[in-house]
C-alpha cells in the first residue's frame, strides 16, 4: 500500500515540480542576461573580485637591475626553440647600416651611408651580446653627462674632438661637457643665444631637428628647456656618435641627408639646425635645403652654424677661397629666398632664418613646386628636386596646415590635421577617446611595472604608435618615447608630431636605424598580428632584442592567439615572459604579454658565457 501511494503522489507532482523548474531556469536567465547588460549589480560586483584578485600583479618578474661587474645570469630552462647568441664580434651589430656593407655602394650624394638592408637570408639569427662589463646607464640627469666606457668602449672621438670639448674619457667613464665644434662656450650658451631670437622659452617650439648632431649635446640640453630634439647623424669614421647620444639618453637616429627623403612627415619640425654638419647645401640645386624645408613647419626656424657663414674670419681655416665662401652664401640666401624663408639674424658664427607661415605672406622669384606626390610618403622614396606646397590658406595671417598651440597645450589638443580631416576615420571625437583609452592603459602598465615613469625606463619606444596616445600618457621629464609609425599601417606620424612628440617611420620587416641595447622599455601594440603575414616573427622578436637593454622590459598587447606565438617564441631568447589579462577582465581576448631581457654579455670565444 505504502508504495503504491508513494507512486501515485510522485505521478501527482512531477508536472508541477517540472513546471517550477522550467520557470526557475527562466528567471535566472533573464536575470542573468539584465545583469550582464550592465544595468544590474552583476558587473560592479564581477569587477570588485577582478580588483581584489589583482591579474596585474607579476610574481615571477623582476624588473630591478641585479647585475653588479658579473658576466652572466643562467637563463631558466626554455620552453621552445633556443635562440642562440651571435658571435662578439656582433656587439655593435646594426644591421642596415653595416660599414662593410656599406661600402660596396656608391659614395657620390652620401648613397653609401644609407639604409641598405641585406636580404632576409642573410638575417643574423642569433641574439647580439652586450659587451662584457656592460652596466645600466646612470640615471637622467647624470647620464646626459657621464656614459660607462664599458658600455660604448670607443674612444676615438675623445681623440679626434679633443680640442672641441665633444667628450673626454675620465677612468672608467666618459664625461659630455656639453661642447661642440660651433659652440665653444657650451651648449647653454649656444642655446641662450638661439633663445634671444627664437621663442624657445614659452613653448611655441618643441620639436627640432638636428642634422649631422655628433654626441647630441644640443639635443640634450633642450630637453630642459622641455624641447625635443630629434638627431641624426650617418654611421661613419665617427666610430658611435649616435650611440654615445642614446647612451646618454638622448633621442637620436643613424641617418644621413643623401638621396631618399628623411622618414619624418612634412610640416613635423618647429626648428631644425646644421652646427658644422658639412652638408653640401648649395648642391644639387638645393635639394637638401629643400627636405629640410618639407620637415620644417610654416613660421618654423633653420639654424646654420659654420660654413660660409663668418667664412671672413674662417677662410684661411676652412683652406677655401674668400670668392667660393662668399658665393656659398650668396647661393644660400637665394635658396632660402626661394623656400619663403626670411632670415632674421646674423651674428658671428651663427644665422638664422624664419619659414614663413603661408604662400600668401612671400613672393617667391622662382621655385620649381612640388606638384604630384604626397608629401608624407616617403620610405625610401627618392628625394626631388622641389619645392613642397604651403597647404592652402584664405588670409595672410592664417598658418598654413593649421596653428598649434604652445606646449605642453598641444599634446591632448586636437592636432589640425585631424581637425582638417587629413587622418581618414579619425575625427576629433575618436580622437578623445582615444586619449582616455591610453590613460587607462599606461595606469594598468604602471601597475604591472612600477619602474615605469621612473628614470629607470629612460629611452622608450612604441613600435605602432598610431596616434602617439601611449606616449602622451607617459610624458614626462624623466623619459622620451620614439612613436614609430609602420609604413603598412595608417600614416598618423604628422598628428604625432603636431602633438609636441617625437617618431619616424619604420618597416619592422627591417632592422631600425639604431645600436644595439639602446632603448630601456619597448612597447609594442598590435605589431604582431599587423605583421602575421608580413614577414618572420621570430626576426621582429631578434631586433627588439637587438635594441633592448639587457633588463629592459617588454610590454605586447595583442590578440591571445597571436600572443602564444610570440611567446613561445621568446622562451628561447633568454626572456623572462608572463601572459596577463587585458585590464577589463579575461574575457577580453585581448591580452598583454610582458617580459624582461635578462643580463648577459659576450664571452671571448664564439659564443656567450652561458653556453660554455
Amino acid at each position: 500500500m505504502g508504495s503504491k501511494n508513494n507512486m501515485a503522489s510522485f505521478r501527482t507532482r512531477s508536472p508541477l515540480s517540472i513546471f517550477i523548474v522550467i520557470v526557475l531556469c527562466c528567471f535566472f536567465y533573464i536575470l542573468g542576461a539584465w545583469q550582464r547588460s550592465g544595468f544590474g549589480k552583476g558587473d560592479s560586483i564581477a569587477s570588485e573580485i577582478t580588483k581584489q584578485t589583482d591579474c596585474n600583479i607579476v610574481e615571477n618578474l623582476s624588473f630591478e637591475t641585479h647585475h653588479n661587474d658579473v658576466e652572466i645570469v643562467a637563463p631558466s630552462e626554455p620552453k621552445a626553440k633556443k635562440i642562440k647568441p651571435c658571435d662578439v664580434k656582433y656587439t655593435d651589430y646594426t644591421p642596415c647600416q653595416e660599414q662593410d656593407q656599406a661600402m660596396t655602394f656608391p659614395r657620390e650624394n652620401m648613397i653609401y651611408r644609407e639604409r641598405h638592408c641585406p636580404p632576409e637570408e642573410e638575417n643574423l639569427h642569433c641574439l647580439i651580446p652586450a659587451p662584457k662589463g656592460y652596466m645600466t646607464p646612470f640615471p637622467w640627469p647624470k647620464g646626459r653627462d657621464y656614459v660607462h666606457y664599458a658600455n660604448v668602449p670607443h674612444k676615438s672621438l675623445t681623440v679626434e674632438k679633443a680640442v672641441q670639448n665633444w667628450v673626454q674619457f675620465q677612468g672608467n667613464v666618459f664625461k659630455f661637457p656639453g661642447g661642440g665644434t660651433m659652440f665653444p662656450q657650451g651648449a647653454d650658451a649656444y642655446i641662450d643665444e638661439l633663445a634671444s631670437v627664437i621663442p624657445i622659452k614659452d613653448g611655441t617650439v618643441r620639436t627640432a631637428l638636428d642634422t649631422g648632431c655628433g654626441v647630441a649635446s644640443w639635443g640634450a640640453y633642450l630637453l630642459k628647456r622641455n624641447v625635443l630634439a630629434m638627431s641624426f647623424a650617418p654611421r661613419d669614421n665617427h666610430e658611435a656618435q649616435v650611440q654615445f647620444a642614446l647612451e646618454r639618453g638622448v633621442p637620436a637616429v643613424i641617418g644621413v641627408l643623401g638621396t631618399i627623403n628623411l622618414p619624418y612627415p612634412s610640416r613635423a619640425f618647429d626648428m631644425a639646425q646644421c652646427s658644422r654638419c658639412l652638408i653640401p647645401w648649395t648642391l644639387n640645386d638645393g635639394k637638401y635645403l629643400m627636405e629640410v624645408d618639407r620637415v620644417l613647419r610654416p613660421g618654423g626656424f633653420w639654424i646654420l652654424s659654420g660654413p660660409p657663414i663668418n667664412w671672413k674670419t674662417y677662410y684661411k681655416t676652412w683652406k677655401r677661397s674668400k670668392k667660393d665662401l662668399q658665393a656659398e652664401q650668396n647661393n644660400i640666401e637665394e635658396l632660402a629666398e626661394s623656400l619663403c624663408w626670411e632670415k632674421k639674424y646674423e651674428k658671428g658664427d651663427i644665422a638664422i632664418w624664419r619659414k614663413k607661415v603661408n604662400d600668401k605672406a612671400c613672393h617667391r622669384k622662382s621655385a620649381n613646386i612640388c606638384k604630384s606626390r604626397d608629401a608624407d610618403d616617403v620610405w625610401y622614396k627618392e628625394m626631388d628636386t622641389c619645392v613642397t606646397p604651403f597647404p592652402e590658406v584664405t588670409s595672410t595671417k592664417e598658418v598654413a596646415g593649421g596653428e598649434l598651440k604652445k606646449f605642453p597645450g598641444r599634446l591632448f589638443a586636437v592636432p589640425p590635421r585631424i581637425v582638417n580631416g587629413y587622418v581618414e576615420g579619425v575625427t576629433a571625437e575618436s580622437y578623445q577617446e582615444d586619449n582616455k583609452l591610453w590613460k587607462k592603459h599606461v595606469n594598468a602598465y604602471k601597475r604591472i611595472n612600477k619602474l615605469i615613469g621612473t628614470t629607470r625606463y629612460r629611452n622608450v619606444m612604441d613600435m605602432n604608435a598610431d596616434l602617439g596616445g601611449f606616449a602622451a600618457a607617459l610624458e614626462s621629464p624623466k623619459s622620451w618615447v620614439m612613436n614609430v609609425v609602420p609604413t603598412i599601417a595608417k600614416n598618423t606620424l604628422g598628428v604625432i608630431y603636431e602633438r609636441g612628440l617625437i617618431g619616424i617611420y619604420h618597416d619592422w620587416c627591417e632592422g631600425f636605424s639604431t645600436y644595439p641595447r639602446t632603448y630601456d622599455l619597448i612597447h609594442a601594440n598590435g605589431v604582431f598580428s599587423l605583421y602575421e603575414n608580413k614577414c618572420n616573427l621570430e626576426d621582429i622578436l631578434v631586433e627588439m632584442d637587438r635594441i633592448l637593454r639587457p633588463e629592459g622590459a617588454v610590454i605586447i598587447r595583442d590578440e591571445v592567439d597571436v600572443l602564444n606565438k610570440v611567446r613561445k617564441i621568446a622562451g628561447g631568447m633568454r626572456w623572462e615572459t608572463k601572459m596577463m589579462d587585458h585590464e577589463d577582465g579575461p574575457l577580453v581576448p585581448e591580452k598583454i604579454l610582458i617580459a624582461v631581457k635578462q643580463y648577459w654579455v659576450g664571452s671571448t670565444g664564439n659564443s656567450t658565457s652561458s653556453d660554455e
